[in-house]
């Protein structure tokens, strides 16, 4: 499978995109209407609403993460005030930053007729549509750009009710050029390469628990 990172982004192509693995799919959950997730970082906390009416598949395969504590310890990796925070793929190990292993790409909800709003907490994935494995963002604008008909859409499948204001530290960030370590989808072997936009001082995210 042809990896395609998500900094591609730097060359002017503002889209959420995400490697992929190829792993074991997450256990799954039962969706449930209404739960909330509350994310502890070091910035603040910050609950989101998730919606299993309108992306039953999404929010059944975010909970599966959730479930793992896949998402304890990730960081927000990308930062772009006035654009959206991306987070849920890399971990600090000896002080770099390390893409973990993720699973099976998920069907694309991008049709659901959730936006792309501020607030909103969307999937990030290549530009294969049913790419979307564990990384997710949560848009500090209203992007429009990333709405269905575009590239399918980007599936949005919750909403921050709760440290709106963390985001927003979070954007504010200061960001530069990093090195990322990710795993070639072919060998498995690890290879390191420059990205734009990580965030200087790491912003952890220490845990997302169900509630």
């Amino acid at each position: 499978m042809l990896l395609i990172p998500f900094f591609t982004f730097c060359q002017g192509k503002k889209e959420p995109v995400a490697s992929i693995e190829g792993q074991t799919a997450p256990a799954k959950m039962p969706a449930v209407s209404g739960t909330k997730v509350r994310f502890k970082t070091s910035q603040g906390e910050i609950v989101v609403e998730l919606d299993a009416e309108k992306a039953p598949v999404t929010v059944a395969n975010f909970l599966g993460y959730v479930k793992k504590k896949h998402y304890d310890g990730t960081v927000f990796h990308r930062v772009i005030n006035g654009f959206m925070i991306q987070g849920g793929g890399f971990a600090v190990e000896d002080g770099k930053l390390v893409e973990k292993v993720s699973g099976q790409g998920i069907a694309n909800e991008g049709q659901n007729g959730l936006k792309n709003d501020r607030g909103t907490i969307a999937m990030a994935r290549t530009s294969d549509p049913n790419s979307a494995t564990a990384q997710f963002f949560i848009n500090v604008a209203d992007n429009a750009a990333l709405n269905f008909p575009s590239n399918g859409g980007y599936a949005v499948f919750g909403k921050v009710i709760s440290g709106i204001e963390v985001v927003d530290k979070i954007k504010a960030v200061a960001t530069g050029q990093k090195e990322l370590t990710m795993r070639n989808p072919t060998s498995g072997e690890k290879m390191t390469q420059p990205s734009g936009d990580v965030p200087q001082a790491n912003v952890v995210i220490e845990s997302i628990t169900a509630e």
